[in-house]
């Protein structure tokens, strides 16, 4: 399964690409895509440049971010891992 990931392009934060075609913060709201559909919904992704900057399929599971890249993928959708008082950790605990 894939997703589509990307950052907003007002305020920079990363966002995956929703069931019904808005932009989530939580990777968990993510769109889950077949291989057959994921280059099609991708491409439909990044003609809204006006919204989005860098948009790319993402391997992800029921669970999140998936695979090779999932490292990466928690991290831009945990937010930064220096400071727990920035970012999406400091939002968490309030």
């Amino acid at each position: 399964m894939k997703a589509v990931t990307a950052n907003l392009l007002k305020d920079g934060r990363v966002v995956y690409l929703a069931e019904d075609n808005s932009w989530a913060e939580r990777i968990a709201d993510a769109r889950l895509l077949d291989d057959a559909e994921a280059d099609a919904v991708l491409a439909a992704a990044k003609a809204r440049a006006t919204e989005i900057a860098a948009a790319y399929l993402i391997d992800a599971d029921t669970k999140g971010a998936a695979g090779q890249k999932a490292l990466r993928e928690t991290i831009r959708a945990t937010g930064p891992t220096v400071r727990r008082d920035l970012g999406k950790q400091a939002e968490a605990n309030r």
